[in-house]
């Protein structure tokens, strides 16, 4: 079964209009009222599709920020199910700081087909398009992944790029890379931009690794599904009560490594809009009468791969 080619349309205009609400907040040092604005901006679109949608994937769980709820119905509850993934502002400290790579994003799929993933740590490894399946794996050591792509690519350690958020968890990490001469690329946030990073020619980005958020995990993965990447992943699981939420979600082994298709069966549908300018898209510009907005649209059965620029009139 395949998603109607007509809904890549539909949901652009649902990461768009959380966009412009959040862009109002750009600058003001206000990260809550720009994800409430984004949060409100995308469940009024999302109530006016024809469908019956249920959000698997909501944002904000670990920091109590608004968001829209797990298990939530969207739409006018005709036509076909759908799971819903969701971050209507990845970035609020971008948008609270005027910095660049804030956007407003969300997956589609059939019911049943998006891992339902809890709201906490997953370890992440990502490499591009056109490589031997498997090339890299995260029960091995930094170094032999390195070593294995570096072989893959014919490229020198050295001559890698490796993206990864700048955090203090991932030291170790650091200190194998730079043991290496390899090259490093740090991310303050925007965990799910920082993994399609990986598909973007112009950034030059070879791998894609550390710990990040488990919801960001599967939405990243149904980008890197249409862009013909590789993506593993991992839970992590800080206490006890975490691992009961998530077998409560239906996730029973909780060693599992991840592979983009255990994440994100069959098609898929991947909207993000830009709130700040960045390396992808646009930020949303006002100028005159006219609200000027760019959207990247991946659709994985049509092979859909398209910015789609719009100029709306106040």
């Amino acid at each position: 079964m395949t998603i109607n080619n007509i809904y890549t349309k539909i949901f652009a205009k649902v990461t768009e209009t959380a966009a412009i609400r959040a862009s109002k907040y750009i600058g003001k040092n206000d990260k809550i009222a720009a994800d409430q604005a984004a949060v409100d901006g995308m469940r009024k679109e999302l109530n006016l599709i024809e469908m019956r949608g249920k959000i698997v994937i909501g944002e904000g769980e670990m920091d109590e920020a608004p968001m829209l709820y797990i298990n939530e119905k969207v739409g006018n509850n005709l036509g076909p199910e759908f799971d819903i993934a969701v971050d209507p502002l990845e970035g609020t400290n971008f948008t609270a700081k005027n910095l660049p790579n804030a956007l407003a994003v969300i997956a589609i799929s059939e019911k049943g087909n998006l891992l339902n993933a809890p709201d906490i740590y997953m370890k992440k490894i990502v490499v591009g398009p056109n490589l031997p399946n498997g090339i890299v794996d995260l029960d091995f050591s930094v170094s032999k992944n390195i070593k294995l792509l570096s072989d893959a690519l014919k490229k020198k350690p050295y001559q890698l790029n490796v993206c990864l958020l700048n955090r203090p968890r991932h030291d170790s990490i650091v200190k194998s890379l730079n043991e290496q001469n390899v090259k490093i690329n740090f991310i303050t946030d925007g965990d799910v931009t920082g993994a399609i990073s990986v598909a973007d020619p112009n950034k030059n980005i070879d791998m894609y690794i550390g710990t990040g958020g488990g919801p960001e995990g599967v939405l990243a993965a149904a980008a890197l599904k249409c862009l013909g990447c590789q993506m593993q992943t991992q839970l992590v699981f800080t206490d006890d009560s975490q691992k009961i939420r998530s077998k409560k979600m239906g996730i029973n082994d909780l060693n599992k490594k991840y592979y983009i298709d255990d994440m994100v069966k069959g098609d898929v549908i991947f909207c993000a809009t830009g709130v700040t300018s960045g390396d992808f898209l646009k930020g949303v510009k006002y100028e005159d009468n006219i609200i000027s907005t760019e959207t990247l649209v991946l659709h994985f059965s049509s092979s859909t791969n398209k910015i789609i620029k719009n100029n709306i009139k106040k």
